[in-house]
């Protein structure tokens, strides 16, 4: 377990604009979009289903705008399949990150941001997690902070979460409709060992933790999500990642399975 904790995430130059850029799978860290900027992108997951031999298809597209160095927004549409395999639109949420915190040396930085994020859905949650990425209506906010030191990224959140689409007949009691949320990630630039241009192919290898305890009940989980990522010209991105459980007391949905994302950036489209 040690040996994988040492796994990494991600130093991007992008331009002059910016030093570095920390870009995690399944977690965000406490920099921005790049102002002026719009990254689009598309989110998959061939997960478990909970309970059952079946996987599941999810599918999340993805549209994030850099209004400023400090503020960004990022609307996310979601859609997955049912036990038909029937591919439906099951809701769609805004977030919202505001850093309010630089501190910039001459090989390392700090960030602390602030997010929220108000999430709808069209289907009555009946699982235990708070899910606003696409099984849960409701809210979230929390506090982000990031630390990079050269080629090594380090980020950590902790959150509030707030579903409202609870079907407590399910499970025959209340269901806890908040919960925390803590995130752990960890990243390191493997290649080029040397920058010669901003078209070179970079290559990083995270590890990523994430958690949530629920208020009532005190039940809780905790995922371990290893990824390995490409970022090409700059400019577009390619995750493959492979999230599993490694403790869990509650009710969910999937405990397990593959995530693939891709997203391209254009710059300087709003200045």
């Amino acid at each position: 377990m040690r040996k994988i904790i040492f796994l990494f995430a991600i130093f991007l130059g992008y331009s002059s604009q910016i030093k570095a850029q920390e870009l995690f799978v399944i977690t965000e860290p406490a920099s921005n979009v790049p102002a002026g900027s719009i990254s689009v992108g598309i989110n998959q997951g061939l997960l478990n289903r909970e309970n059952s031999d079946d996987y599941y298809y999810n599918v999340a597209p993805t549209v994030s705008w850099g209004t400023s160095k400090n503020l960004m927004f990022k609307a996310d549409g979601f859609f997955s399949t049912d036990y038909s395999n029937s591919l439906a639109f099951r809701g769609a949420s805004l977030y919202t990150k505001y850093r309010f915190l630089s501190e910039d040396d001459l090989q390392s930085h700090f960030r602390m941001a602030a997010f929220g994020r108000v999430s709808t859905n069209n289907e009555v949650a009946v699982t235990e997690e708070i899910d606003l990425m696409g099984n849960n209506a409701g809210f979230q906010v929390g506090i982000v902070a990031t630390k990079l030191i050269k080629k090594v990224a380090i980020s950590a959140s902790v959150s509030g979460v707030h579903a409202t689409n609870l079907d407590d007949v399910s499970f025959g009691t209340d269901l806890s409709d908040f919960g925390a949320e803590y995130t752990l990630s960890v990243g390191k630039l493997m290649l080029p060992k040397v920058y010669t241009s901003f078209n070179q192919t970079n290559v990083n290898a995270m590890l990523e933790f994430k958690g949530q305890t629920l208020n009532k009940s005190g039940k809780s989980y905790l995922d371990v999500v290893p990824s390995i990522q490409f970022i090409f010209n700059s400019r577009a991105r390619l995750d493959l990642a492979y999230k599993q459980e490694l403790y869990c007391s509650l009710n969910r949905n999937s405990s397990s399975g593959f995530l693939l994302n891709f997203q391209y950036t254009f710059f300087n489209v709003s200045n």
